[in-house]
């Protein structure tokens, strides 16, 4: 299952990417009865918020999001128009912000991140489920 989205340069496409995200993991959990657990729908809703502030925070023009689910993961993608590939920083305790990056690479299990011949694309993959843990019914 996929879906994407266009989201706008406002203040409010980060909400939006956020409402999208959870939109589609109830739409997946409702229409294919996939096991989507709490922690991964906070996962999921934390890698949109950060990559889609970056992206509007850095680069012109509109964001495109896509969201991809199979059995075993979610993918977060995001595209935005600046080709410079973002690095993580290295870590200090000191540094306020700038900690979109390294917080997206702690929750996730692949990161994947290409120059297209505009902009780039990042692609981030949680895992559906971890061990032990329930899934959480879709929101009413």
């Amino acid at each position: 299952m996929r879906a994407g989205f266009a989201l706008g340069g406002d203040d409010g496409c980060i909400a939006e990417a956020r409402h999208h995200a959870l939109a589609f993991l109830d739409q997946a959990h409702a229409d294919h009865h996939l096991p989507v657990a709490a922690r991964v729908r906070d996962f999921v809703q934390l890698v949109v918020s950060e990559l889609v502030t970056n992206a509007r925070k850095y680069a012109p023009g509109p964001v495109l999001l896509e969201l991809r689910i199979d059995a075993r993961a979610v993918d977060v993608v995001v595209w935005d128009s600046e080709p410079t590939v973002p690095a993580a920083r290295a870590a200090d305790p000191g540094r306020v912000g700038q900690h979109g990056l390294e917080i997206v690479k702690a929750v996730t299990e692949d990161l994947f991140i290409e120059q297209e011949p505009v902009g780039k694309r990042i692609t981030a993959r949680i895992a559906l489920s971890a061990e032990g843990e329930q899934p959480r019914p879709p929101r009413a």
